[in-house]
């Protein structure tokens, strides 16, 4: 019963972090579309910090279980509508992951902000109060890294493809992002290889970034 309890409380403080991150993610990837011209993300009501607009259930779900690797809904994009389509692809895909840095660096400056705030009772409400908020600011930061490297992977259709796509010729970036419609495909594979192995895959990758982010951000390694 205690670990359930536990369970509950690691879930209610990672709840909060997880739909901050997840929202202004994708609302930047469609404010970004939107400064370029094209209004379909605007149309779509994606454009805001409601995380109902954004989230895919299952998707989600699965960010509930480690390593917290999900999915949301993505946000429609018109590349047509930019003046030059291939680097408006870059753009919007780069806004994704710069928004989960700035939720990152802001939810540091909150942690440090509580942690350093003088408490003369520590068996007082003040401390009851205050210690769900560093926990859920201290999960801000990893989750934030953590979703914001992620997506920065060049597996189609995470962003870091598009951000390749740009790098490849017109044709061979067509042909690379064509892979899209398997991209949830490839990464279940590639999960359940390094379990197969031994090791995590994306944790080999992911881990030592999110550790190098956080400890630049005074927070210490989480992995």
């Amino acid at each position: 019963m205690s670990d359930l309890a536990q369970y509950i409380r690691e879930l209610t403080a990672l709840l909060v972090p997880l739909l901050l991150t997840i929202t202004c993610h994708e609302a930047a990837h469609g404010l970004v579309a939107s400064w370029l011209g094209d209004p379909t993300a605007k149309l779509a009501g994606r454009i805001t910090l409601n995380p109902a607009r954004h989230l895919d259930p299952f998707g989600f779900f699965i960010m509930l279980v480690p390593p917290h690797i999900g999915w949301a809904r993505p946000v429609p994009v018109d590349a047509r509508y930019f003046k030059n389509p291939r680097t408006g692809m870059l753009l919007v895909a780069l806004a994704g992951p710069a928004a989960n840095a700035l939720v990152a660096v802001l939810c540091a400056a909150l942690f440090h902000v509580l942690v350093n705030l003088p408490v003369e009772d520590p068996n007082g409400l003040a401390v009851h109060l205050l210690v769900p908020l560093v926990t859920m600011a201290q999960a801000g930061v990893f989750v934030s890294l953590l979703i914001g490297v992620f997506n920065l992977l060049p597996i189609p259709p995470l962003d870091g493809s598009n951000i390749l796509a740009r790098l490849l010729p017109e044709n061979l970036a067509w042909r690379y992002m064509s892979m899209g419609r398997y991209g949830i495909l490839i990464i279940i594979g590639l999960l359940l290889l390094g379990n197969f192995a031994g090791m995590s895959l994306f944790g080999t990758l992911l881990f030592p970034v999110v550790n190098a982010g956080a400890n630049l951000l005074g927070m210490g390694s989480p992995f």
